[in-house]
């Protein structure tokens, strides 16, 4: 009897926490990324701290510049604690990656270097124990078109590598062929290698999708904006 009751208040939590989850990532879609974060991270668990990190990074591209480095350093924090819950958890690794990959873009060519080396080692972790995680081979795509963008010394230092680029954004388009930012991610690579016509043709496939959530409305605007100038 003892062992049901037991058995049946975990099931209780563990319902709990779902739901908890769940009504976090409602705020997220809804772009509500700061109540959003709050609520998952206080869930403390490895899912719940990495959804946390990616509203942080995410929202981090709604505030002023001045306030951005702080916010992707506070999204790693949030991916580390999670991958303290649980180191085998992907999307943690993933998150991490992505708060880096961002915080690169604004620090100096020195640190940048640094970060690219740690964000393809934590993308590479996210692959291997999640090999179905999309967003992780679009990272990689566009790590190696960022790096090789910036020439001889970067793509030296990095191991970056042109052939990488399009296998791996063509293995998260099939996986998820109808999410949107997988392919305006994959013509910002393209935009780098000056391929502006193939670049095009994704945002035009892009932008065949329906926006719902908060995120996919800003990217669509955004792919928008990018196609206009293509064109």
């Amino acid at each position: 009897m003892r062992t049901a009751i037991v058995s049946f208040t975990l099931a209780l939590a563990v319902t709990a926490a779902a739901q908890s989850q769940q009504a976090a990532k409602s705020l997220f879609d809804q772009g509500k990324w700061q109540e959003a974060a709050s609520a998952a991270a206080a869930l403390n668990t490895a899912e719940g701290l990495a959804l946390a990190a990616e509203a942080t990074t995410a929202g981090a591209g709604l505030v002023p510049d001045a306030q951005k480095k702080a916010q992707f350093e506070k999204a790693q924090g949030y991916a580390r604690q999670a991958i303290a819950r649980d180191k085998n958890n992907a999307e943690a690794y993933f998150e991490l990656a992505r708060a880096q990959g961002r915080l690169a873009q604004f620090s100096g060519i020195l640190q940048s270097l640094g970060l690219a080396g740690e964000m393809k080692k934590n993308l590479d972790t996210a692959v291997r124990l999640e090999p179905k995680l999309a967003g992780a081979y679009v990272a990689l795509g566009l790590w190696n078109a960022n790096l090789i963008s910036k020439g001889f010394i970067a793509t030296r230092a990095t191991g970056a590598d042109r052939n990488q680029i399009i296998p791996n954004f063509e293995k998260a388009i099939a996986l998820e062929p109808n999410v949107a930012v997988h392919r305006i991610e994959y013509a910002n690579a393209l935009i780098l290698q000056g391929k502006k016509a193939e670049a095009a043709a994704q945002l035009d496939k892009a932008l065949s999708f329906s926006a719902d959530t908060f995120w996919e409305k800003r990217n669509e605007e955004l792919a928008k904006a990018t196609l206009a100038k293509l064109k």
